[in-house]
C-alpha cells in the first residue's frame, strides 16, 4: 500500500519502475519516495496516479519533463520545517527569487522562488494542483508571485517541483516551471512537534509547536476530517550580533571605503548631528552652501566617535548598522481544516479552509534630514533667525548672522517596518468515476489581505517647518514634545489586498489500447478572477526615507480569465510514449493565447530512458505592468564607479561624485504592453545501471520574446552623460548641482520610464541528479543524493544590446540584485541504523564577479571600487563560493516518539565579502553580503532542538 497513500506524486523522473529520482534534492528527501515505487512497481495492485505537469492517471509514474519530489517526512530528517526554506533550497531557483532577509525590497515579508532564474513571476505556485493567490506587494512593484511564508508545512504531504515549461496545461506564469505542494489528503490520529533552537553569535531563538488531528475513516465511517494548527516564531539577529566585516560599513582596513555613518562628506549625520556655517543662497533653508567646515552640533555620546575628515570637518562617526537586523524578527502562524466526505463507491467531496498570518518587523535605522527625495533636501540649513524674527537657538552661528548647514539623524524617532500578511483560503471540491471517465471539479477562493505598517519616517513639509520655525528641538531632541515628534513623522498604515477565484473541471479516460498501451485522453476548463488593490503608502509623496520605503508604488487592477486545455498520451509501442497537450486562455484585459506542448518518453532497455520536451509558454502582463500602477524603484548609485571620467573630471572628482545615493526609476504601467512568449525544450537521460545506483542528465533550453521590462537603463545613462537624445518617452531628471561646480552636469536623480516589450531573453543548462542506496556493513542503510545546476547562459538582449548575466551580479537591477551564480548544487547522505538516523547536506553556490552590466553598461566595471584609488572591492572584483554544511539526528524512542537535534552551518562558515549587494551591501547597512544564497552563512552555526509525538 505504498503508492496509493500519495495523492499526486510528481516523481516522472525515472525510468525503471520509478526508482531512480531525478531532481534529487537532499540525502532523504527522496527516500520514503523511491522506496515507495519500487515496492509499488512489484506489485499488480499499483493505484494510478496524477503526475503534476499531465492530466492523465497513470500506473507508472514517470512523464517526459524532468520532475523534483521533496516529501515532508525527508525534509524534516534534513532539518527543513517550512515551505519557503524547502523550495529556495532546489539548485534551479537562481537569480530573481525573494529571501526573507530582504526586509528593504518592495515585497519584503515575503519569501518566493524563481525557477531557472526567469524571475517570481515565471514560476507557477500551485497547491493541490489549484492556484494561490499573490501576495498584496508585487516585487520590484511589478512581478506577482505567490508568498511561500503563508503556506503551513505541518499538513504537507510533499512538495513537487516540475522544472520545465508548462504553460499548456496550467496557463500563463509557468514558463520557468511549476511548483505543486501537496497537502494532506486525510489524517487519522494525533500529531504534535516542539521545536526549540537558538545560534552560536546571538540572537535568533526560534520555535516551532504544531499539532494534528483527525478522526473518520474513508472506507469504514465514509468521511475523515482533520485539523492543523503550526506556529513558527524566529527572533531578530542584530548586525551589531555578528563580526566584521558583516556590522559595519566601515571596510577601509580591508580595502573599501569607509562609508560609515554621520559624515558630512557622505551627506550623512549622527544622532549627535554636525554644521557649518553657510549662506542660504536662493533665500530657502534648502539652499545652503557651507562657508567652512563643520564643528559638532552637540558632544558624541556613547554611539559616536569624534573624528576629522581630510576637509577638516569635524563629526561624530556612527556605526547605523547597530540599528538593523540580519534577520528581521519574523512570526508565522496557520491553522488548515480538511473534511472528506465518500458519497459513494466512486464519488468523493471535500472542504478546505486555512488561514496563515506571516508577521515581520523589520528594524530601520533613524532617518536622515538628508534626502534626495521627494523634496531635496541635501543643502538643508538652520536660519540663521526662525520665521518670527528670533534668532534661531539651534543654529550655533546665528550670532554672526549665518546658517547652519546641518548633517542629522532623528535618533529620538524609533523607526521600523512591520508587514502583517493574512492569506484566506476555501476549496469545494468533488472527484469520482463515471462512464469510464475519471472527473473532478473545485471551487478556489483566495484572499492576501497585507497590513504595512511604517514609522520613523519623515513628512517633510513639517521638516522644513520645523527648521524654519524652530519647533524641533536639534540641541536637545529629549526636549521635543510627542506632538512635535508625531507631526513631524507620523507613523503611516496601508491596506493592500489580492483576490483569485477559481472555477475548475477535467476530466480523463482511455479510449483503447494500442501497442504499448492505452490510449489515453484528458480534457479541462478554468475559469477565474484576479485583483489587486495595493494603494501607496505615501500617498502625497511628501514622506521620505527608509531607503526606498517611502518611493510612491501603487497598482490596482481586476481581471477574467477563461480556458480550456486538453491532453493525449500515446504508447505508440512499448519503449515509445509520445504526450501531446494545449491549453487557450482568454484574458479580458490583453486578449488570448494558445500553448502547446509535445513530448516523449523512449525506453530502450530496462537500464536506460530517453525523454524530451518541446513547449511554447506566455505570461500574461500584471497590472503593475498593463494596468493603473507607479512604481517607483532605486538601487544604490555612485557617478565615480559607473559615470564617464569626463564627468567626474568635470566635478574635480569631489564628494558629489563618491557619495553612493538612491539613482530612482520611475515607471508606470503602459496599456499597449504585449504578453511575453516562450519557447522552451527540454532533452535528458535516465540510467539505472545496478539496482542500487542511478543518475539522471537533462539538458533544458528557454527563449522568451517579447519581455517585459524596462529600457535599456544603462544605455539611457550614457546618453545623458554625453548628451544624446534620450529614448521616446524617456526622460531624466537631474539632482541639483554640486555646490563645488554649480555650472556642471548634475548627477541622474531619476530615470522616468514606461514598461516596454524589449527584446529577448535566454537561458540554458544542465541538471544532473545522482543517488546511492545501499546497505552497509552492520546493516547499516545509506542513501547518497547528489544534485547540481550548470547554467551555460543567461542572455538578455535589450534593444541591440546582448548581456550575458551567467557567473556575475546581474541582473543588478532586479529584486535583490542577488546575480546568477553558474553552479548550485547540494550532495546529501543520510545513514540510518536501528532506531538512529544521520543526515549530512552540503550546499553550494559557485563564485561570481562583482559586475552587473545591466546596470552599468559594462561587462567588467566593478559594482564597487576604492574610492580613492580606483581599485575593484574584492580584490578583482570576485565574491567568493557559498557553501554550508548541515547536520541532522533523529532517534526513535519509540514507535510513536522521536527526538531530533540539528545543527546548521556546523562548520561555522562565513558569507563571502559582496559590499554591492543591496539587500546587504551599502543600503543594507553595513551587512555586507549576498542573502539571497548566503544567509545560512551570516546566521552562522545555528542549533535546533525537538520533540515528535504521532498515536
Amino acid at each position: 500500500m505504498a503508492i496509493h497513500k500519495i495523492r499526486a506524486p510528481l516523481l516522472a523522473t525515472t525510468c525503471l519502475a520509478g526508482a531512480l529520482v531525478a531532481g534529487v534534492w537532499n540525502g532523504s528527501a527522496f527516500a520514503d519516495t523511491a522506496t515507495d515505487t519500487a515496492q509499488g512497481a512489484s506489485t499488480s495492485s499499483v493505484n494510478e496516479v496524477v503526475v503534476t505537469g499531465s492530466l492523465i492517471r497513470r500506473t507508472s509514474v514517470e512523464t517526459p519533463s524532468p520532475v523534483t519530489v521533496l516529501t515532508a517526512t525527508a525534509l524534516t530528517k534534513s532539518g527543513i520545517t517550512n515551505i519557503s526554506d524547502a523550495i529556495r533550497s532546489i539548485s534551479a531557483d537562481n537569480s530573481g527569487t525573494i529571501p526573507n532577509a530582504f526586509s528593504d525590497g518592495f515585497a519584503a515579508g515575503s519569501s518566493a522562488v524563481a525557477l531557472r532564474g526567469l524571475t517570481v513571476n515565471s514560476t507557477l505556485v500551485l497547491i493541490d494542483g489549484l492556484r494561490v493567490g499573490d501576495y498584496p506587494l508585487p516585487d520590484d512593484g511589478v512581478r506577482g508571485f505567490v508568498d511561500l511564508n503563508t503556506i503551513p508545512f505541518s499538513a504537507v504531504q510533499q512538495v513537487e517541483v516540475l522544472k520545465d515549461g508548462a504553460s499548456s496545461i496550467y496557463g500563463a506564469d509557468a514558463i520557468g516551471g511549476v511548483v505543486n505542494i501537496i497537502m494532506k489528503k486525510t489524517f487519522t490520529g494525533e500529531e504534535a512537534d516542539v521545536e526549540l533552537g537558538g545560534t552560536q553569535h546571538g540572537g535568533g531563538f526560534s520555535q516551532r509547536y504544531t499539532a494534528t488531528i483527525g478522526v473518520g475513516d474513508l472506507d469504514t465511517d465514509r468521511y475523515n476530517v482533520y485539523i492543523d494548527a503550526e506556529f513558527e516564531g524566529n527572533a531578530r539577529i542584530l548586525n551589531s550580533q555578528r563580526g566584521f566585516p558583516y556590522n559595519t560599513n566601515n571596510l577601509s582596513s580591508i580595502g573599501g571605503n569607509n562609508n560609515i555613518g554621520g559624515q558630512p562628506a557622505n551627506e550623512n549625520g549622527s544622532i549627535y548631528g554636525s554644521v557649518a556655517p553657510a549662506t542660504l543662497t536662493g533665500g530657502s533653508v534648502l539652499s545652503g552652501v557651507a562657508l567652512g567646515p563643520t564643528q559638532l552640533l552637540r558632544p558624541c555620546g556613547a554611539k559616536g566617535v569624534k573624528s576629522v575628515d581630510a576637509l577638516g570637518d569635524v563629526y561624530c562617526a556612527q556605526n547605523f548598522s547597530n540599528y538593523t537586523d540580519i534577520q528581521p524578527a519574523e512570526s508565522r502562524d496557520a491553522i488548515l481544516g480538511r473534511f472528506t466526505y465518500q458519497i459513494n463507491a466512486t464519488t468523493q467531496a471535500y472542504l478546505m479552509a486555512s488561514y496563515a498570518e506571516n508577521d515581520t518587523f523589520v528594524d530601520q535605522p533613524p532617518s536622515q534630514i538628508e534626502n534626495s527625495t521627494p523634496i531635496n533636501t541635501n543643502s538643508i540649513a538652520l536660519p540663521a533667525r526662525l520665521s518670527n524674527g528670533q534668532l534661531n537657538p539651534n543654529d550655533p552661528f546665528a550670532s554672526l548672522g549665518e546658517a547652519a548647514l546641518i548633517n542629522y539623524a532623528f535618533g529620538d524617532i524609533p523607526s521600523y517596518l512591520r508587514l502583517t500578511n493574512h492569506m484566506y483560503r476555501l476549496v469545494l471540491g468533488v472527484e469520482g468515476s463515471n462512464w469510464g471517465w475519471d472527473w473532478k471539479g473545485s471551487l478556489d477562493f483566495n484572499h492576501g489581505s497585507l497590513t504595512t505598517t511604517a514609522a520613523g519616517f519623515l513628512y517633510e513639509p513639517q521638516l522644513i517647518s520645523d527648521v524654519e520655525t524652530g519647533a524641533y528641538n536639534f540641541v536637545n531632541p529629549a526636549a521635543n514634545s510627542a506632538a512635535v515628534i508625531n507631526a513631524l513623522s507620523p507613523t503611516l498604515h496601508k491596506d493592500s489586498t489580492t483576490d483569485l477565484d477559481s472555477l475548475d473541471v477535467s476530466a480523463t479516460r482511455k479510449l483503447w489500447d494500442l501497442p504499448g498501451g492505452p490510449l489515453a485522453i484528458a480534457v479541462g476548463a478554468q475559469a477565474r478572477y484576479e485583483a489587486m488593490d495595493n494603494p501607496d503608502i505615501n500617498t502625497n509623496n511628501l514622506v521620505a526615507g527608509g531607503d526606498g520605503t517611502m518611493q510612491p508604488t501603487y497598482t490596482f487592477g481586476h481581471r477574467d480569465v477563461e480556458s480550456v486545455f486538453g491532453e493525449l498520451e500515446a504508447p505508440i509501442f512499448d519503449p515509445l510514449v509520445i504526450n501531446i497537450s494545449g491549453r487557450y486562455d482568454h484574458y479580458s484585459d490583453v486578449g488570448g493565447n494558445f500553448s502547446p506542448k509535445v513530448g516523449f518518453k523512449f525506453t530502450p532497455a530496462k537500464w536506460i530512458a530517453f525523454r524530451g520536451t518541446y513547449s511554447q509558454g506566455f505570461r500574461a502582463p500584471s497590472f503593475s505592468e498593463s494596468g493603473n500602477s507607479l512604481v517607483i524603484g532605486y538601487i544604490p548609485y555612485s557617478t565615480s564607479a559607473s559615470a564617464p571620467s569626463s564627468f567626474n573630471n568635470a566635478h574635480g572628482n569631489d564628494a558629489y561624485t563618491n557619495t553612493v545615493y538612491e539613482l530612482n526609476g520611475s515607471t508606470v504601467g503602459n496599456p499597449n504592453i504585449k504578453p511575453e512568449t516562450s519557447t522552451s525544450y527540454t532533452l535528458g537521460a535516465v540510467l539505472e545501471p545496478t539496482s542500487w545506483f542511478n543518475v539522471s542528465v537533462d539538458y533544458y533550453h528557454i527563449q522568451k520574446e517579447n519581455v517585459i521590462g524596462n529600457p535599456n537603463e544603462g544605455e539611457i545613462l550614457t546618453d545623458y552623460y554625453t548628451g544624446h537624445a534620450l529614448p521616446a518617452g524617456v526622460t531624466i531628471i537631474p539632482d541639483i548641482p554640486d555646490p563645488q561646480f554649480p555650472n556642471a552636469l548634475p548627477r541622474p536623480l531619476v530615470i522616468d520610464e514606461p514598461y516596454v516589450n524589449t527584446n529577448s531573453e535566454m537561458t540554458n543548462g544542465l541538471d544532473i541528479d545522482a543517488r546511492i542506496k545501499a546497505r552497509l556493513p552492520y546493516d547499516i542503510e545509506w542513501t547518497s543524493d547528489f544534485n547540481v545546476s550548470d547554467i551555460f547562459n543567461f542572455i538578455y538582449d535589450n534593444q541591440g544590446q546582448s548581456f550575458n548575466y551567467v557567473g556575475s551580479q546581474a541582473p543588478y537591477i532586479l529584486s535583490s540584485g542577488a546575480g546568477t551564480p553558474k553552479y548550485r548544487g547540494n550532495w546529501a547522505n543520510s545513514f540510518t541504523y536501528e532506531k538512529f538516523n544521520v543526515t549530512g547536506t552540503l550546499y553550494y553556490v559557485s563564485a561570481i564577479k562583482e559586475t552587473g552590466i545591466d546596470a552599468t553598461g559594462s561587462a567588467t566595471a566593478c559594482l564597487y571600487a576604492n574610492d580613492n584609488t580606483g581599485a575593484a572591492f574584492p580584490s578583482g572584483c570576485n565574491v567568493g563560493a557559498y557553501w554550508d554544511f548541515d547536520l541532522t539526528g533523529r532517534y526513535n524512542v519509540t514507535d510513536h516518539v522521536y527526538v531530533y537535534a540539528n545543527i546548521y552551518d556546523l562548520f561555522d562558515t562565513k558569507p563571502p565579502l559582496d559590499p554591492a549587494d543591496y539587500a546587504g551591501g551599502p543600503y543594507g547597512l553595513g551587512s555586507n553580503y549576498n542573502p539571497t544564497y548566503a544567509q545560512a552563512e551570516a546566521v552562522g552555526r545555528a542549533f535546533k532542538i525537538g520533540v515528535h509525538v504521532k498515536y
